[in-house]
């Protein structure tokens, strides 16, 4: 009898519990609109209970129990808000919660590489956007130059062109480091002879942001962007003074000092970058040639803004760097040598003006006027051969802004002007050169539904020597609802020969002849690429899938032959270079914590006179792995790991699979913060795999760099912001 009534009384509290439970059921709106908000997340506070508004803006909340409960509401670019309730409620009507925009992560966001004046929601062009909060944590990891920055990044591949020396360029979606085109706030200043060293002399501390847009990109900025831009963009003067102060020191013994201050003051304001970069020779495989060479460099880049009246402003900036780069035989950098021990050495002089007026004629139109002048001298010296050449280059470009509620319109014109001299050789034939690139360009941005919108664009550019290139592009951006958008992509591009490849830069331009319009002709490209963007809330996390499909055929490119002479060649192949792929992008962000996961395939193949191959040095198969936890001015700690899958060589071997990982920890203060960084912790190197050269060290003959030579290096820091 005791056991059937503990059963009867054991129900009764079970069936008092489920009454006990209650429902709740809201509409989430816009503040502005009053239209329903899709995806929008309600949780009771202190659980896990909660859910994902529908199409309709509707969301139910089952088993809440009674008495006062605390229900979060929140959604992407809206404020959070709370609200307490008393259960059971008074009636089962729907709740009506008004959430008021706020700021955003994206809303945030003005690209400056479209010319225009929208968000980078609303642009149909596909464009990756690297914040300044990323840029200084990745400036931990690397802070003299941007190296690291763009080879963490999906589709994006830093290629090492000499094992000594450091020298490298990207490739982005597997094509040639030439068809990327680098910019410095939309002027082109890393071009040319110039594009050698680019990577390894740009510091991340002066700059607000970074664009990065892969295709063709040709109807503002030219044909040279075959395969993608990166746009730098500087920092600018605020009210408020900012000063900061960068030392990193590396257990591979080098040394960055870096300083930044920005001002506006009532008519004028300034921004001026500094810093010191060195090191000494580092050679951890312990084989006598050095992985990190010894390297000292200058840099400093003053900028001047003049705001004459309201609607116009003046920029004056100027970039310098001088460095000297010195690899090879240990103990040639050491002194100890002789002319019969291997070194490579560099040396630069970088000087170029920026400026710019900007004017605006009424509250839709504005005019600019931008022009650049970019002088940059290099040496390089190796046993028993020189180089020494001085590329002066002009930029100059006038163009037209107008906004109206619904569309943009940007046109213009610009020149280019490319003088490349060589101290003259009498044992071989000059490689002097002078190219004139004269553009005309239109853009449409027009925003025609609340779903769809469209950017057509048009350039003709004449080349002299090489003729006329007609560039047409079309992007088209989707937006399903607040949750689901898609963009698609398509454009032409060219790219004019010079001798200065990764493939030259390899040999040091050695026995390469000079590239002409009498036996080279432009590399002429299509391309095309198409994205699905899902954003979405799963309970108290927030998720971002990217999913990216992409396409570029190079048609003739350019190649260096060796001739039985033993100097080598330029020629357009009878073939192309075709580059297809995918890319995903995965962010989950919970609490503290932020995971970033990107999967990036490519197949790239060259067709030449009908037989194919894989494109030389390029990942089939790359993932990227970082997880975050950061609590906000107080801690951040990150983890990395990336994976990339057996590249082919030149010579027609395969090389390894292998992963890198890091680990970093920063403690933040109101004025300062201090770092320490575990890079590549897993000790990966090329030389670990196999010796990197055939031959003597003293005469080295080396094969293709295709993983990290450095190996595990730690590098802490302090930064100090006044």
């Amino acid at each position: 009898m005791k056991v059937y009534t503990s059963i009867i009384f054991a129900a009764l509290i079970s069936c008092n519990a489920l009454f006990a439970q209650n429902t709740f059921r809201a509409i989430i709106q816009d503040a502005g609109t009053r239209e329903a908000l899709v995806g929008a997340t309600a949780v009771v506070d202190g659980t896990t209970n909660g859910t994902v508004s529908d199409a309709d803006g509707q969301i139910v909340i089952d088993h809440i129990p009674d008495g006062k409960s605390k229900i979060v509401f929140s959604y992407t670019g809206y404020k959070r808000q709370e609200k307490e309730f008393a259960f059971p409620l008074p009636d089962d009507n729907p709740v009506e919660i008004i959430l008021e925009a706020g700021e955003s992560e994206l809303e945030e966001i003005v690209v400056s590489s479209t010319r225009g004046t929208r968000t980078i929601e609303n642009i149909p062009s596909r464009i990756e956007f690297i914040g300044s909060e990323e840029l200084e944590e990745k400036s931990n990891m690397k802070p003299g130059d941007i190296r690291m920055l763009l080879n963490e990044s999906t589709g994006i591949q830093t290629q090492q062109t000499s094992p000594v020396s450091a020298n490298a360029s990207i490739r982005i979606q597997g094509l040639d480091g030439r068809y990327t085109q680098i910019l410095k706030d939309g002027f082109p200043l890393y071009s040319g002879a110039a594009s050698g060293l680019g990577l390894l002399q740009i510091p991340p501390l002066d700059l607000r942001q970074v664009e990065i847009i892969k295709g063709s990109t040709s109807t503002l900025y030219g044909g040279g962007a075959i395969a993608g831009m990166v746009n730098l963009i500087s920092k600018t003067p605020s009210d408020e003074r900012e000063l900061n102060f960068h030392v990193n020191g590396t257990s591979a013994l080098g040394l960055d000092l870096n300083g930044f201050y920005s001002q506006r003051f009532s008519k004028t304001g300034l921004t001026i970058f500094a810093s010191r970069n060195s090191n000494v020779a580092y050679d951890p495989a312990d084989i006598g040639l050095s992985a990190i060479p010894k390297v000292e460099r200058y840099s400093l880049n003053p900028r001047l803004f003049v705001y004459p009246g309201d609607r116009t402003t003046l920029d004056l900036g100027v970039n310098t760097t001088w460095e000297d780069r010195l690899g090879g035989d240990m103990r040639h950098i050491s002194g100890k040598g002789d002319d019969r021990t291997y070194f490579e050495n560099n040396r630069t002089q970088r000087v170029s003006t920026q400026f710019s007026a900007e004017h605006r004629l009424n509250e839709k139109s504005k005019l600019t006027f931008r022009n650049s002048y970019n002088y940059f001298h290099r040496t390089i010296a190796i046993p028993g051969y020189g180089f020494d050449g001085r590329q002066n280059g002009t930029f100059s470009e006038l163009s037209y802004l107008y906004t109206g509620e619904n569309t943009e319109w940007v046109t213009g014109a610009n020149l280019w002007t490319d003088h490349f001299a060589e101290k003259k050789r009498r044992d071989f034939v000059s490689r002097d050169y002078d190219q004139t690139t004269a553009g005309l360009f239109v853009q449409n941005n027009t925003k025609i539904t609340g779903l769809f919108s469209l950017e057509s664009g048009l350039r003709g550019d004449y080349v002299t020597g090489y003729g006329f290139a007609l560039l047409p592009r079309l992007a088209a951006l989707f937006n399903f609802d607040p949750k689901w958008s898609s963009r698609i992509c398509g454009g032409l591009g060219y790219k004019t020969p010079t001798v200065f490849t990764e493939e030259s830069e390899r040999v040091h331009y050695q026995n390469v002849l000079p590239v002409n319009s009498r036996d080279n002709q432009l590399e002429r490209s299509y391309g095309a690429s198409a994205d699905v963007n899902c954003k979405t809330s799963l309970g108290e996390a927030f998720l971002s899938v990217n999913q990216l499909f992409f396409y570029t055929c190079l048609n003739r490119p350019l190649m260096l032959i060796p001739l039985s002479d033993g100097n080598y060649r330029f020629r357009n192949i009878d073939g192309h270079t075709a580059t297809r792929g995918t890319e995903t992008n995965i962010k989950v962000r919970y609490g503290d914590f932020t995971l970033f996961v990107g999967y990036t395939f490519t197949d790239a193949q060259v067709t030449e006179n009908g037989a194919s191959y894989p494109n030389p040095l390029t990942s089939k198969h790359r993932l990227n792995n970082v997880l975050m936890y950061e609590v906000e001015e107080s801690w951040k700690i990150g983890l990395e790991a990336y994976y990339y899958s057996p590249q082919r060589l030149n010579d027609g071997s395969t090389g390894r699979d292998y992963w890198i990982c890091g680990a970093m920890v920063e403690k933040i203060w109101e004025q300062f913060s201090v770092y320490v960084n575990f890079e590549n912790f897993t000790d990966t190197r090329q030389t670990k795999f196999g010796s990197i050269y055939s031959g003597s060290v003293t005469s080295p003959v080396f094969g293709d760099i295709y993983a990290p030579l450095d190996g595990f290096v730690v590098n802490a820091g302090i930064k100090v912001r006044f």
